[in-house]
């Protein structure tokens, strides 16, 4: 509410007499500045952050860890730009190591964040604004103050010129206002979405005066000036790129910042392939691996420097949503529009016979885009969710109302003739039929798709699910590209089907417009790379956006999860509820470890053994 409207209407009250109403107005006015003081930090829904103001550290931090030494880490691909905010070109690992955010999010509650670049933040009572003061000391690497200015730039920049995502996920704010060279407010469209103020702080300052002579829009290997705890020493163009700790780092005695970035040296280096970079890091290339292929996790480590202990091998527990990793269609393709073919292609993949002989079953079915969390649907809609579904049941598949959803479940023998046999038959219902051996349509047009690949180790995964697919008279073709080429065709979105991740938190909200709105399906860049265009699913993303407490975002969540199943736009990979990692004995950590991350920015290196690292 507005002071001009308190004002103005508080003469037309009852019960408020003429001599009272000087000390009613003053109460009016200084009303505001007690419901909206600025905080330390800021929670979702208002609830009590786990540090308060006078914390020194974070739990999962230890501030006294020793400063020095080098990490050096691998990265797949190649990288042709230091620019990370556009959609052209590969940006190269670790850039976000040089900028600051106005705050900083804990690796150990599910949505709360901290001041970094910000002092203290302030949110409007009915949330219609959040307002930031920046710290004085805060620099730039050049010695240049950050200014609300830097902030305002960076917002109206990253609007305008910046990667769709910037768009869909800040679009509920209005405006940047600078209040003060160290004060700026950003007013929002709405007042229902929650977590806009919080993702308002993770935006990472550019400092104005360094970019006002440069083109934004353009990828460029010319390291950006930044203001955080590390800058860019050296690049090898597609090979390797080295940051260098700040010594005189202007944030490194905030608590947020204590116990964090003790390596002096980062280090990425650029291997063509994960099965390359892994014989390289047991070679002693570099310091540290999180091994994401199972088979790899049971049979490559039976090495010397294993057993001896100069590897050490480490599951963390992971406790995020583990979101959903997929075979993801593109229904922008007419051969991949109908439900039932999606459907019919999802139930042609046999994963207990994956798991069992390829990933030593390791791993555990994905059966919701929220799975290993409360978010996640299961069984039929409560009460809460079928008061949201029920106004779009004209517009959503039946199912969503009369049965859970569910994923096939075979004997692991790789003989899935049942499988086929639905499959065949929600093919036949969809106009297909079989002809001279292979799958066709009414126009006789085979039913033929290619899988656009990245990473080899997965064509042991689509090889027998191609064999599947074969016995129905369907083509598969396996098409595996280098990054550049993969990156332009996401891009440009030329494929029929990609393996793809949309990763998910304890608190979803904006991030969801991205991956499933309308809005975003024909934005070159975003993250709806299915092509949804369905009013239901906006509808429900919305309202999860707008949740006003924890149990409305619940609800609202697993509703949408519910819808985004059985539509079919996803054939559900696998999950593990931890992460996997593998480290030479330099390398240590606290013994706490935060639940949302493996938090290795909190690691630092210790004296052992000498062991051969080549030069630079």
């Amino acid at each position: 509410m507005h002071l001009f409207h308190l004002y103005t209407t508080a003469p037309e009250r009852p019960g408020i007499s003429p001599a009272m109403m000087p000390v009613f107005l003053l109460l009016l006015l200084l009303a505001p500045a007690v419901t909206a003081a600025p905080e330390h930090a800021l929670t979702l829904y208002g609830e009590p952050p786990r540090y308060a103001a006078s914390f020194q550290h974070f739990a999962y931090a230890r501030p006294d860890a020793p400063k020095g030494g080098t990490l050096r880490q691998a990265s797949i691909g190649s990288f042709d730009t230091l620019n990370g905010f556009i959609s052209k070109g590969v940006a190269a690992e670790g850039l976000g190591l040089i900028y600051d955010t106005l705050t900083t999010q804990s690796l150990d509650e599910p949505f709360s964040v901290y001041g970094l670049l910000a002092e203290k933040i302030e949110r409007a009572p009915d949330n219609s604004w959040v307002r930031f003061y920046l710290r004085p000391e805060a620099r730039f690497h050049d010695g240049h103050p950050v200014t609300a200015r830097d902030v305002a730039f960076t917002f109206k920049t990253l609007m305008s010129q910046g990667a769709p995502q910037y768009r869909a996920y800040y679009a509920d704010v209005r405006e940047a206002v600078v209040e003060s060279p160290h004060q700026i407010r950003f007013d929002f469209r709405h007042r229902g979405n929650r977590e806009l103020p919080l993702i308002i702080g993770q935006l990472p300052v550019l400092p104005e005066h360094w970019w006002k002579n440069r083109d934004f829009s353009t990828g460029s290997l010319e390291a950006p000036l930044g203001s955080g705890p590390y800058r860019i020493d050296q690049i090898r163009p597609g090979q390797s790129i080295r940051y260098q700790r700040v010594a005189d780092y202007w944030g490194k005695d905030l608590p947020v910042n204590r116990g964090f970035n003790n390596f002096d040296q980062l280090v990425y280096d650029y291997y063509l392939d994960s099965n390359v970079a892994l014989q390289a890091f047991k070679a002693g290339q570099f310091d540290y691996w999180q091994e994401i292929s199972a088979k790899n996790w049971a049979t490559a480590y039976d090495i010397d420097a294993v057993r001896e202990g100069r590897i050490i091998r480490e599951e963390i527990p992971n406790h995020n949503p583990t979101g959903m990793q997929g075979f993801v269609f593109n229904i922008r393709r007419p051969i991949l529009q109908d439900r039932r073919v999606r459907q019919a292609l999802t139930l042609l993949f046999d994963f207990e016979w994956t798991n069992q002989r390829l990933f030593n079953n390791a791993y555990t079915r994905t059966r919701s885009y929220f799975d290993n969390s409360e978010l996640a649907a299961r069984g039929l809609p409560g009460p809460e969710e079928q008061a949201l579904l029920e106004p779009l049941r004209g517009q959503l598949p039946a199912e969503v109302f009369e049965k859970p959803f569910s994923l096939p479940v075979n004997d692991g023998s790789g003989i899935i003739r049942n499988r086929q046999r639905e499959a065949w038959q929600l093919l036949t219902e969809a106009g297909w039929k079989i002809e001279n051996d292979r799958m066709v349509n009414a126009r006789g047009e085979p039913l033929r798709l290619e899988f656009l690949l990245l990473q080899p180790d997965f064509e042991r995964v689509l090889l027998p699910y191609k064999r599947n697919l074969a016995d129905l008279g369907i083509q598969l073709d396996i098409r595996r590209v280098d990054i550049s080429q993969y990156v332009n065709r996401l891009r440009s979105r030329d494929f029929d089907l990609i393996v793809y991740g949309f990763a998910q938190s304890s608190s979803p909200g904006n991030e969801q417009r991205e991956y499933w709105s309308s809005v975003n399906a024909d934005n070159p860049g975003s993250r709806n790379l299915i092509g949804l265009k369905d009013p239901a699913v906006d509808q429900l993303v919305e309202q999860l956006v707008r949740s006003d407490s924890r149990q409305a975002l619940v609800s609202r969540t697993r509703a949408l999860d519910r819808v985004l199943l059985w539509g079919y736009y996803v054939l559900p990979n696998w999950y593990i509820k931890t992460w996997r990692t593998a480290y030479w004995q330099s390398l240590q950590h606290p013994q706490v470890t935060p639940d949302y991350d493996v938090g290795l920015m909190s690691w630092w290196q210790a004296p052992v053994p000498a062991r051969h690292v080549p030069e630079n």
